[in-house]
């Protein structure tokens, strides 16, 4: 979602490990941090860090499970709950609990018995609207799923292919969480019959489709209802010059489903001692309340700091949507299958 940065060193993965001088972190391509906060975990930990971004979070995902045997680095961040059983089924980390992870926020733990995956930040996948079309069209913006499939709604909302975007699939399970194994494919029925338009991926729905971003302002984007986050809000205030007083857009509290994020130790990492001080760093307060700004997510570091555009344009949704790993796992792909035949074809 945010720009980029990150200090990158030539890779000396060939050496054993406990000699190589690089750590060679694998994410998606919204991985982001503070030059000054890389600066100093190099300083304090004596490893160079080298990012290598592999696409969004389905395609990273996949393609380290693919490379697992000879991976493309030491620590993987960015597989959400959403994918996480696939991550942890094909073997992908090996066990390790990084210094600190008393601090994490008990809620976001997960595969506690054999700490394969430390959670890293947690955000809320949710309906965002543009207000201006709203207060054009004397409309009053919709709060719920269930006001999405209104006849006023018809032919605004934008959303992404639950097949290969993790905002599309956390949507696709927002709404298996609200109408259970019975009813969440009637209700896609009728988002269809409504004209939900579905796009590839978050880049095209939310910077090319959606009216309310300054991207989709650009691109004349025609659809003032999009599945993104609630913490983009914040992000249309921060990036814009000059900046406005109140957010350009709107979330609608009733359609959030709660993602959270993990890394891990890659199996087979060629550097694990610097992996597992890259993972401690990754859980410390400096790193995570550096987060929310760079990467548009919350930390999950119990006291860490929410800087105060977050609590002023995009607060945590108060009772989101969420689903239990297990239940993910267990009906995922089938859920995926139906919806792809449902509303694609």
């Amino acid at each position: 979602m945010a720009g980029t940065l990150a200090a990158c060193g030539s890779s000396d993965g060939g050496q054993g490990a406990g000699d190589s001088k690089t750590v060679t972190l694998v994410s998606h391509d919204s991985w982001a941090a503070s030059k000054d906060v890389i600066a100093a975990f190099e300083k304090q930990s004596g490893y160079k860090v080298n990012v290598l971004k592999d696409g969004d979070a389905g395609q990273a995902v996949n393609k380290a499970i693919l490379t697992k045997d000879n991976p493309q680095g030491d620590v993987f961040f960015g597989v959400d709950n959403t994918l996480l059983s696939r991550a942890l089924d094909n073997g992908l980390f090996q066990p390790y609990e990084p210094k600190g992870s008393d601090r994490i926020a008990p809620e976001y733990r997960a595969d506690q018995d054999k700490h394969r995956v430390t959670p890293i930040d947690t955000g809320d996948i949710c309906v965002n609207y543009d207000k201006k079309y709203f207060a054009d069209h004397k409309l009053d913006p919709p709060r719920s799923f269930d006001d999405l499939v209104k006849p006023r709604y018809k032919n605004l909302l934008v959303t992404e292919n639950a097949s290969a975007s993790s905002p599309g699939l956390g949507f696709l399970l927002g709404s298996a969480a609200k109408y259970g194994d019975g009813g969440w494919e009637g209700y896609w029925k009728k988002l269809k019959a409504n004209g939900v338009k579905v796009v590839d991926g978050w880049e095209q729905a939310y910077n090319e489709e959606f009216s309310g971003s300054a991207g989709g302002k650009k691109a004349k984007g025609d659809r003032p209802l999009v599945v993104s986050y609630a913490s983009s809000p914040p992000a249309e205030v921060v990036f814009a010059d000059p900046k406005p007083s109140t957010a350009p857009t709107g979330v609608a509290e009733g359609t959030c489903f709660r993602q959270v994020e993990y890394a891990g130790l890659l199996s087979n990492a060629k550097n694990t001692k610097g992996g597992k001080a890259l993972l401690d760093f990754l859980i410390s307060e400096r790193f995570q309340q550096d987060m929310p700004l760079n990467m548009y997510v919350y930390p999950v570091r119990q006291g860490a700091q929410v800087p105060p555009e977050f609590v002023k344009y995009g607060p945590q949704a108060k009772d989101p949507e969420t689903m239990d790993p297990a239940k993910i796992a267990d009906n995922r792909d089938q859920w995926v299958k139906s919806w792809t035949s449902l509303v694609l074809k």
